[in-house]
């Protein structure tokens, strides 16, 4: 008698892949039949459920024709936070964790009141909010629907000390002080044969590129910050790693003190910091 037996589930990883990356199949199938990878891996030489073996072929036809695995999944992990990101949201990289870090490490003891300026998905704001739950943390961003993407996030991880505002770069501020402004802006050159290419193909052109040197939103990031930061107030950008000499010299030029450039896990120049003058306010 002959059955119409769904294939195994290792079968279709290994079919797959031959087409994408092995571990971006592996999301893929988690995502297709519900389950977490552990689930897979303890059942894999069973039949795939209903359904899964054609969903997971979509998402791997679509992964193949180059579609990130986090556009295809709905979701990213950043610094511990499952959030739900669109294409109209930048990915959260690992990278951007280093940010979060140097962030935490400079903010007062009690009560610091921080923006995060061109949010995205929320996750820098969410996971300085997770971290400081005493702290009064602002998100802004000029895409209203990237700004609905990291509402739903907050509220969906349960983060009630972040309130968003919709507004390009310090529109949205209206003349209020904080103890930190971060971000992760727009850093590529406008022509850079990368915006062609991998991922970035599907991410929002707005999130990625700034102009022909990829400083023009650092420029008006850094002119900006001493007239929203209080005394002793902290502000830290990433960007690319060949922009480290270039960020310090317009952070100086601006009247910030302590200027430093940190690198990353691959030891590239990925976020510059300076403080503003004067004595940090008692909180």
């Amino acid at each position: 008698m002959i059955t119409n037996r769904s294939p195994a589930l290792d079968a279709l990883l290994r079919d797959a892949a031959a087409r994408i990356d092995a571990t971006d199949a592996r999301w893929l199938l988690a995502h297709a039949a519900g389950r977490s990878q552990t689930w897979l891996f303890a059942h894999a030489r069973d039949p795939a459920p209903d359904g899964v073996a054609a969903r997971f072929e979509s998402l791997v036809a679509r992964r193949a024709a180059g579609e990130p695995v986090a556009y295809l999944t709905g979701v990213r992990g950043f610094f511990g936070l499952d959030l739900a990101v669109t294409p109209a949201t930048l990915i959260p990289r690992p990278e951007t964790e280093l940010l979060v870090e140097l962030a935490l490490a400079r903010l007062p003891a009690e009560h610091a009141r921080v923006v995060d300026l061109g949010t995205g998905s929320g996750a820098i704001a969410l996971a300085i909010a997770r971290e400081r739950s005493d702290a009064a943390v602002l998100a802004t961003d000029a895409s209203s629907e990237a700004l609905a993407v990291a509402r739903a996030n907050a509220q969906a991880l349960d983060v009630p000390n972040v309130r968003f505002a919709h507004g390009d770069w310090y529109a949205p501020l209206d003349g209020a002080r904080f103890d930190m402004i971060a971000s992760n802006p727009p850093y590529i050159e406008d022509k850079d044969p990368h915006l062609s290419q991998g991922d970035l193909r599907f991410e929002p052109a707005s999130a990625l590129s700034s102009g022909a040197d990829g400083l023009d939103a650092i420029r008006v990031l850094v002119a900006g910050a001493l007239a929203h930061l209080a005394p002793g107030g902290w502000l830290l950008i990433e960007h690319g790693l060949a922009q480290g000499a270039a960020v310090r010299a317009l952070f100086e030029h601006a009247g910030l003190v302590e200027v430093a450039t940190e690198r990353d896990l691959e030891a590239r120049d990925r976020v510059t910091l300076g403080r503003a003058p004067g004595a940090p306010e008692a909180g």
